[in-house]
């Protein structure tokens, strides 16, 4: 779990390191710059996420019987494909950011990529006693850096039938606060067999049915202590919320069931740069000569949207049950679902 909370914390909160560690100079370039560029940088993780922790909603498209009760550990993890590791950089779109080089757009690394070798660019801002002024700037890598090429989510999930062919869901990952990383999610889901409502359900060999889930999942990080730029209260904070649609369809069988399904997911993604920033220059001997106090510098705001469609098995032992799925959307993904039915 420790393994798994920092990869997750890693993917979500990615940008946080970026503005750790170049938060100064992005900021001295302008708020509108710095909003720019972390918007292109951060979406597809946040698109990643978002189609991850909405996997293995279901195990089958029949659904237990009236009062019975569902348990279920679900493990996924998101494919993160190449084109989502870089994004083109256009200068052009920029009030204060230029390529060494001279070049005016360039492919650079996303939250998800990696930069290799290291881009520079040069920041120009307005110093008030020597005017305009020019610095590097080492833009940020992302996991890509240490090798990460999958997403992984997890959660516990729980569901209760109180109608016939009716399944009421919940599923929950709990919030653990860890090096000043906060993470947590949890969702609601209903599930609702159409073929139940038919006189001759008993002899169809098919269920059909349909799902509408929502998720919400939250994150942290507080980057304060580590003093990098002064100010209060300086975090990142992330918020996904999904909906989710699917129509179902699977056999029924007693020990061996497939099953399919295809759908839509809308959701809203929301980053927060929050807290008091003090961007100062220096002049001769490293003093500081000047300081501007940025609040609350930005807030960054995307949608995630797709068609999302799954394929999967499940062999159900009694009240035990196995279950395997693969989700292809625009991040493919694999679940495994361990469940006990009572």
């Amino acid at each position: 779990m420790k393994n798994l909370l920092s990869i997750l914390s890693i993917t979500i909160l990615t940008f946080s390191v970026a503005a750790q560690e170049n938060i100064d100079d992005l900021l001295a370039a302008g708020v509108a710059d710095a909003k720019r560029f972390s918007s292109d940088y951060i979406k597809p993780a946040n698109d990643g996420l978002a189609y991850g922790i909405n996997t293995g909603w279901f195990n089958n498209a029949k659904t237990p019987k009236r009062f019975g009760f569902e348990l279920s550990i679900i493990g996924n993890v998101t494919f993160i494909n190449d084109e989502d590791k870089q994004f083109v950089l256009n200068t052009n779109d920029y009030e204060n950011v230029r390529f060494q080089d001279g070049s005016t757009s360039k492919p650079v690394a996303t939250a998800l990529g990696n930069n290799d070798p290291a881009v520079f660019v040069e920041i120009t801002y307005n110093d008030p006693i020597f005017g305009e002024q020019t610095t590097e700037l080492e833009l940020p890598t992302g996991i890509g850096a240490a090798n990460i090429n999958l997403i992984p989510t997890v959660f516990l999930q729980g569901s209760f039938s109180p109608l016939k062919g009716t399944q009421v869901k919940v599923r929950y990952f709990p919030k653990i606060d860890r090096e000043d990383a906060k993470v947590g999610l949890y969702g609601f889901g209903l599930q609702q067999d159409f073929t139940s409502f038919l006189p001759a359900e008993s002899v169809l060999p098919i269920s059909i049915s349909g799902l509408i889930a929502f998720t919400h999942l939250d994150g942290s990080y507080d980057f304060t202590a580590q003093g990098v730029v002064d100010g209060d209260n300086q975090q990142i904070k992330t918020e996904t919320n999904t909906m989710l649609y699917q129509v179902i369809v699977g056999t029924k069988l007693k020990v061996i069931n497939f099953y399919g399904s295809v759908g839509y997911l809308n959701g809203k993604n929301t980053t927060d740069l929050l807290g008091t920033y003090r961007v100062s220059g220096e002049g001769l001997g490293g003093v500081t000569i000047y300081s501007d106090e940025i609040v609350n510098p930005f807030s960054i705001e995307s949608e995630t949207k797709g068609i999302i469609t799954t394929v999967g098995a499940n062999v159900t032992l009694g009240f035990f049950g196995l279950n395997a799925n693969y989700t292809i959307a625009d991040f493919n993904s694999t679940s495994l679902g361990i469940n006990f039915t009572f």
